[in-house]
């Protein structure tokens, strides 16, 4: 039997939420570390949605967002996809940097350093967590970050969807430090055949 995304039923919604559970923790616990401060987490939305809608998901086409983009490959091929709103990115840089947290002046060299860091050890977050859950080998490219429209941003991955399926996992991310919450979102873009190889490796299908 051909696997197919749509027959994805909730045992498998299940597992894959708790892939985004397992690694929003390990990114709160990281970003605690980083911030020498303790991190909250809420309960990550998590949902199979089309590529189509995620430009709609981010508040639009053309909202300005902070993407932060890798390719893997191993045992599992597609894309990882990060998004900051702009607002949430200036609060989440100006935490680690011990910056007043109404600083929104353009981000400068070391601000988006930390921010390429801050993507990177989050990403990463979630790639630890897939490979301990599926024992599977998943090997992440170096990430690239553009602050730019949703739009482009997403035009990315759109041109390797002759690759790809037409859905992604997306895992809304709410952190909170103190009084200050932000929001990521998490898009995994793997191929189809990723899907089924990480649902077997999982034991949710045959």
């Amino acid at each position: 039997m051909v696997f197919d995304i749509n027959d994805l039923n909730n045992l498998h919604i299940d597992v894959l939420r708790e892939i985004g559970n397992i690694g929003a923790g390990n990114a709160a616990t990281a970003l605690a570390k980083m911030l020498g401060r303790k991190v909250d987490m809420e309960v990550p939305k998590v949902r199979i949605v089309e590529f189509k809608d995620v430009s709609d998901i981010l508040g639009g086409a053309e909202m300005s967002v902070v993407g932060i983009l890798l390719n893997v490959h191993g045992d599992i091929k597609g894309n990882i996809l990060f998004v900051l709103q702009i607002d949430a990115a200036h609060i989440l840089v100006n935490m680690v940097l011990g910056k007043p947290l109404e600083n929104i002046d353009d981000f400068n060299e070391l601000e988006i350093s930390a921010l390429k860091e801050i993507g990177n050890i989050l990403t990463g977050s979630y790639i630890s967590a897939l490979s301990a859950l599926t024992g599977l080998d998943i090997k992440p490219s170096v990430p690239n970050m553009a602050i730019d429209m949703a739009g482009a941003i997403l035009s990315v991955p759109a041109i390797e969807f002759g690759k790809v399926g037409d859905t992604v996992l997306y895992i809304e991310t709410e952190f909170k430090e103190g009084a200050n919450r932000v929001i990521g979102d998490f898009f995994l873009i793997p191929d189809v055949e990723s899907y089924e190889t990480m649902l077997k490796a999982l034991g949710v299908l045959s």
